[in-house]
């Protein structure tokens, strides 16, 4: 099992990616005064609300409240566990991801059933220029050496039992064989290889890593592809086929072509169309929506024309409305009868079918045109029913542009007035200086001190305000602790690291405060806080002694201490309040 990955490691990684540089990538960000915003990927928007600080390396919505570093945001955005988060990250930086002794996580481990698939695929590769049908349906197809390689295309031998004969060496392997949907079991409980005669397409996630197969036959019978079954990797309604090699040829994304078959993908991207993915199997689900978005702010789907493709495209419409946010586009694309992407590609070459795509028809469209292919709008009844029917689809519009005039033209076709009254959001605001709540003053030095970590290298040991009987002083104490023992962390650093405590959210919150002025002004009022703090210390201790001298008298070390404390105070230096 992995080990856990060495809190130096992350220390050095947040220090070396730029937070606005990781979002940039997937979100568009303005430039806001010192900070950058956007509207929120993890919820709908209409106003920005987003924000990312360069200044301290995270980021915040004041709508949702989500908020972290740039590893949180890999994982909430990509949906991405811990370690892959990492490793994501530094790869973007040329980071190599050392691990040590000791559980990463309480996390499921796969390391095995990736390492079996692996195997898998390797197989099927080997196996595929052994087999002369295999490579007669490749050249007929006209799959070049290159295309075969960037899509690890494979066979799968004739017979009941090659791959379980190769890799299933041992019980366990054979049950890990199963668990990968690698095999299947016959009436009588006998297990047999899952895929069998077959051009193999491994599926690969986002880090490249193969979790599942499609396989497609090329004679005889059975049906035209075969996916692997739902396994503790692969869960085909979140996952999209070649949208790992879509990102491996595209260092920028503006857009997608979703299409049906492998073989569609395929010979789109030997024609250097390198923006086609495929479902896997199943109708366009809303996860499949989402990642789509996610990766290109437009997407084009292309369907068969008849009525089977046309049903589809609907399907797929309805998982993309709710996430139609300003900025994102998608279009339908309906193919000739008879033809297919790769069909009409290797007829029409790439030019032919770029043309066809400039052609496709927007989502506005096609949505009014479905909705009254079957009504007769020069009647009341019919525009009424059209109302009906297009009212509570819009309604799942996010807030925006798009939504308003997608309201606008309903009305212009019906006249009807359809935009539904929304309930006035709660209002959020930034927190400003001067309008934040009163802060007390441990509070104040911990948000100062979350504004510029540095200014713990200021502060000498031992704290002489340890002691004092205050909520939120063993906080920062342990927060001074931390910071000395590694200088020169940023602000989501520290955030990172504390963010399984309790106190997590209120660090968050704290590190939202904004101090004008320059970093000079800072460092001064931090150490009159805690200037401050040691001389409630102080007058804490002694009021201690006095009510104890009152009550049962002192011992000797205890006047000396009282005496102490008394012509300490009596200095003007140390009155600081």
């Amino acid at each position: 099992m992995p080990g856990l990955i060495p809190e130096r490691f992350i220390d050095e990684l947040l220090a070396r990616v730029d937070i606005v540089d990781v979002v940039q990538q997937r979100v568009p960000l303005k430039r806001a005064g010192r900070e950058w915003t956007a509207c929120c990927p993890f919820h709908d928007e209409r106003t920005p609300s987003f924000y990312v600080s360069p200044a301290k390396q995270f980021y915040h919505c004041f709508g949702c409240g989500a908020h972290g570093s740039a590893v949180k945001f890999l994982m909430e955005y990509e949906r991405l566990e811990f370690p892959d988060a990492v490793e994501e990250l530094a790869q973007s930086v040329g980071l190599a991801v050392p691990h040590e002794g000791g559980p990463a996580r309480p996390r499921e481990d796969h390391t095995d059933l990736y390492a079996l698939l692996e195997a898998s695929a390797t197989f099927y590769q080997r196996a595929l220029p052994e087999s002369q049908a295999a490579r007669t349906y490749c050249k007929k197809r006209g799959l070049d050496a290159g295309i075969i390689e960037r899509f690890r295309i494979g066979w799968a031998p004739g017979g009941w039992d090659a791959i379980k004969r190769a890799l299933g060496t041992s019980d366990a392997r054979t049950k890990m064989l199963e668990q990968a949907g690698m095999l299947s079991t016959g009436e009588r409980g006998k297990q047999y290889d899952r895929f069998r005669e077959r051009l193999m397409f491994p599926i690969m996630d986002r880090r490249g890593r193969v979790i599942a197969f499609g396989g497609r036959v090329i004679e005889g019978d059975g049906p035209k592809y075969l996916n692997s079954p739902e396994t503790p990797l692969f869960h085909k309604g979140r996952e999209l086929f070649a949208l790992w090699q879509v990102r491996q040829a595209n260092t920028k994304l503006e857009r997608l072509i979703v299409v049906e078959g492998y073989m569609d993908v395929v010979s789109l991207h030997q024609a250097d169309v390198t923006q086609a993915v495929a479902t896997l199997g199943t109708a366009t689900t809303n996860e499949h929506a989402e990642l789509l978005f996610r990766a290109a702010p437009d997407v084009y789907f292309c369907f068969d024309g008849d009525r089977a493709g046309r049903s589809a495209a609907w399907r797929a419409l309805e998982s993309v409305l709710p996430r139609m946010r300003d900025g994102r586009q998608a279009f339908f694309l309906f193919l000739p009868e008879g033809e297919d992407p790769d069909s009409l590609v290797r007829k029409e070459g790439r030019e032919g079918f770029e043309a066809r795509l400039k052609q496709a028809t927007p989502l506005s469209e096609y949505f009014y045109a479905y909705l009254s292919h079957d009504v007769n709008v020069a009647t009341l009844d019919g525009r009424a029913r059209l109302a009906e029917n297009a009212k509570p689809l819009l309604a799942k519009l996010p807030d925006g542009a798009f939504r308003d005039l997608m309201f606008a033209e309903l009305e212009k076709r019906t006249g009807v007035h359809g935009m539904p009254s929304r309930a006035a959001p709660v209002a959020r605001r930034r927190v400003e200086p001067g309008t934040a709540p009163r802060r007390t003053l441990v509070r104040s030095a911990i948000a100062m001190l979350l504004a510029n970590p540095g200014l713990a290298q200021e502060v000498t040991l031992p704290h002489a305000f340890a002691e004092l009987d205050k909520p939120g002083i063993g906080l920062l104490v342990e927060l001074l602790d931390f910071l000395q023992e590694r200088p020169g962390i940023n602000t989501a650093l520290l955030l990172e690291h504390f963010s399984e405590r309790e106190e997590a959210a209120a660090l968050h919150k704290l590190a939202l405060t904004e101090f004008p002025g320059e970093p000079e002004a800072l460092r001064v009022e931090f150490l009159d806080a805690l200037r401050k703090l040691e001389a409630q210390t102080v007058q804490q201790r002694l009021d201690t002694l006095i009510r104890r001298q009152s009550e049962a008298g002192l011992d000797a070390a205890e006047k000396d201490e009282l005496r102490l404390l008394l012509a300490r105070k009596a200095q003007p230096t140390a009155r600081n309040e």
